[in-house]
């Protein structure tokens, strides 16, 4: 009678292998996230370059519209252009820009105070100074001193970000036939009207954006101006810059007109105020609808949602990009998901 053979003991992990078996896989975890963490900032930056090459090709095509010029003339004027229009605003209003910006930097702190002893004169607003904690407001006027003193926290990749830009506008059906390309051949079709739909939606937020922030600008600076707001003009171009931060960019815009408003007196800090909010109605009024024609219309929670989760994971891009980011998904669920089963359910109604 044959023996069986003994199975092989299992060779158990004594307490310092198990220990450094649970760093490198913490470590190991540790280095995915921050892989995945910086691939998906450079694909934030490929988003940002894709927007700005949408915004010129779609002046190219006005341009092309209106004067019967060649595709490449069109496009060229679009380019340079825009770069030229810049460099002449920054030309005419760079210094007066510069100035205020050092203006309201240093007075900043005095703002502060003063607005702190307007409310000080009244018992509602000695109940908010109790809440108010030394240590976090000394937090946050570092970080709006630092704000204000860099360019308006220009971007850091912004090299990068128009690079692509110029590479996308000069040969845009290279990377376009080449992402359709990836797909199998079953599923191109599929693929470029994706990407038609993408470039749509984006089209259309980019269009309605930018006219929000030019009637925010104009309708902001008028006002501060006519009010006798110091530093107007800056105010005014923080409003605007930050119309690109739905829901968010508008209440933290309103901060500094607001105390800067009420330094002066309290009646012109609630027209300031007032100011504010009326021209983020008249804008949301106008623009809105014209935005929801040509993008996916995304509901407000799910945009805050996404807006929270991006500022945590790449910070201000992420912010600024999360509501096309949010349309760019909605689209690929849409096509990939919810009309296949669409067209599955009718197949199986027809059939019964």
């Amino acid at each position: 009678m044959a023996l069986k053979p003994h199975p092989p003991e299992e060779k158990h992990l004594t307490y310092t292998e198990k220990v450094w078996q649970t760093v490198a896989i913490v470590a190991l975890l540790v280095v995915a996230i921050l892989i995945i963490r910086v691939a998906f900032n450079v694909l934030l930056m490929v988003l940002a370059g894709t927007l700005i090459s949408v915004y010129f090709h779609g002046l190219g095509d006005m341009i092309q519209r209106r004067t019967k010029w060649s595709r490449k003339v069109s496009m060229f004027l679009s380019v340079a252009g825009s770069f030229l229009i810049i460099a002449v605003l920054f030309w005419f209003m760079g210094t007066k820009i510069q100035g205020q910006i050092e203006t309201l930097s240093d007075t900043l702190p005095q703002t502060v105070n003063n607005a702190k002893a307007k409310l000080g004169e009244t018992s509602l607003g000695r109940k908010i100074l109790e809440y108010y904690n030394e240590k976090n407001s000394s937090t946050l006027f570092d970080t709006a001193r630092k704000f204000f003193s860099t360019s308006f926290g220009v971007l850091g990749n912004l090299y990068i970000i128009m690079f692509l830009a110029i590479f996308f506008t000069v040969q845009p059906s290279l990377y376009k036939d080449g992402i359709i390309k990836l797909m199998p051949r079953s599923k191109r079709e599929l693929a470029s009207c994706v990407v038609d739909r993408v470039s749509l939606a984006l089209k259309g937020w980019l269009k309605g954006m930018m006219l929000s922030m030019v009637l925010i600008f104009i309708i902001v600076g008028t006002g501060l101006t006519i009010m006798g707001i110091p530093v107007a003009l800056v105010l005014a171009l923080i409003t605007g810059i930050l119309k690109l931060i739905p829901n968010f960019g508008s209440l933290a815009a309103m901060i500094p007109g607001v105390l800067l408003a009420l330094t002066m007196s309290v009646n012109k800090a609630i027209a300031a105020t007032l100011l504010y909010v009326i021209s983020q109605t008249i804008v949301s009024n106008i623009v809105t609808p014209l935005i929801q024609k040509k993008m996916i219309n995304t509901p407000p929670a799910l945009t805050i949602i996404a807006q929270v989760i991006m500022g945590g994971l790449c910070g201000a891009l992420g912010v600024i990009l999360a509501v096309p980011l949010l349309a760019i998904i909605i689209i690929l669920v849409d096509e990939l998901y919810i009309k296949p089963i669409a067209n599955k359910q009718e197949i199986i109604s027809k059939d019964l």
